[in-house]
């Protein structure tokens, strides 16, 4: 089972997200493309009333045996109100700039 699959099934289950995407962002970065960079856009009424350090540890706390595996993890965790605000938009991630790409 690929990394990205784990980290679906794993918060889908720790948070029943109405929104969960998980992108492997692994062909952005210098080295050979692994599973080893992530963007993970959770929506969750699970983030109510928390902040931002609390909404990441949650994650972290689902995936703490994938994170061993992991290089970067990029989290943006909303409520679904946030999401609406946002219109579901989100940051891009920066290309490597550890060369080679």
């Amino acid at each position: 089972m690929s990394m990205q699959t784990i980290i679906e099934k794993k918060l889908t289950t720790a948070l029943q997200p109405e929104v969960l995407e998980v992108t492997n962002e692994s062909h952005m970065h210098s080295g050979p493309a692994t599973e080893s960079h992530f963007k993970v856009v959770a929506v969750s009424n699970a983030f109510d009333g928390k902040m931002l350090i609390a909404r990441h540890r949650m994650i972290n706390d689902a995936l703490a045996e994938e994170l061993q595996q992991i290089h970067a993890l990029a989290l943006h965790t909303m409520t679904p109100d946030e999401y609406f605000e946002k219109a579901g938009k989100v940051a891009d991630s920066p290309q490597c700039e550890g060369g080679g790409k």
